[in-house]
């Protein structure tokens, strides 16, 4: 009898194995992408909104649909605020062809907390995405650390905590 059950529970841990392995393919499949700007890409809004920071520390903002391609910007309304929480930096955008540009640049420094509003239309309610604008260049893949699409980032974070 006891031989039954601790097959019983050897094929329940089995089990649990492969369909843990299968949702880590599954994630894996579903890695984060980046615009085709090399952005981040920010997917809780359709279509999709890519930040971009161009060489002169303005922000780009492009509309990208579900094939990664650019849209032309319609009654979207965008915000971003950012920058030192003591004294924010907020920036306000025009259309240029298929994109809206920021009317200053970022601030100097790096690692700064940062919030995209983005509303459909300017009634519409607004969709917050957060992050941290690091401008620094990632070490695995062609982007900025802001919109980098490798999964070092946890990795990192957990040696740190090491160290300490």
């Amino acid at each position: 009898m006891k031989i039954k059950s601790l097959l019983s529970v050897l094929a329940i841990a089995i089990g649990l194995s492969f369909n843990s392995t299968a949702e880590e393919k599954h994630d894996h499949d579903h890695a984060a992408k980046a615009g085709p700007t090399g952005g981040k890409l920010i997917t809780e809004v359709e279509p999709h909104v890519e930040f971009f920071v161009n060489k002169e520390k303005k922000v780009e903002i492009r509309f990208i649909d579900d094939a990664n391609k650019v849209v032309a910007p319609g009654a979207q309304v965008i915000a971003v605020t950012l920058g030192e929480r003591s004294k924010p930096t907020k920036l306000t955008f025009t259309k240029e062809g298929d994109k809206l540009v920021s009317d200053k640049t970022v601030p100097e420094g790096n690692d700064y907390p940062t919030v995209v509003q983005i509303k459909a239309d300017p009634k519409a309610k607004p969709v917050n995405a957060r992050f941290n604008l690091n401008m620094t260049k990632c070490p695995s893949c062609a982007n900025a650390e802001y919109a980098c699409i490798c999964e070092h980032g946890e990795d990192e974070k957990d040696e740190g905590k090491k160290a300490k």
